[in-house]
């Protein structure tokens, strides 16, 4: 039996229903302050339904999800995903410049 539904397209952080239902990030001791785009969430909805909260959300690449940034010349440790030479994925932890650790806004 199919549902009621209100589903909103959001067109980015700007959006009204953009932040609906998401979290702020705690700040992980390393990042000196909130992301400028995503204002601390690391991500935002763009696609939410208003009656079962069921959404979709696009991941900030500014800060890469993490809510906050780095605001002098540090490197930033982001998480990734790599094939081990056994063959098999496993997660590490990749050091990005500041200057390439994403686009300037």
């Amino acid at each position: 039996m199919p549902h009621a539904s209100d589903i909103v397209y959001c067109d980015g952080p700007d959006s009204p229903h953009a932040f609906d239902i998401i979290p702020l990030q705690q700040r992980n001791g390393m990042l000196d302050a909130h992301c400028p785009i995503c204002h601390g969430y690391g991500q935002w909805n763009t696609e939410i339904d208003l009656v079962s909260f069921r959404c979709k959300r696009a991941i900030c690449d500014h800060c890469h999800g993490a809510g906050w940034v780095e605001t002098g010349n540090d490197p930033i440790e982001v998480p990734d995903i790599v094939l081990a030479p056994e063959g098999y994925p496993k997660w590490i932890m990749r050091l990005v410049p500041r200057a390439d650790a994403g686009p300037q806004r």
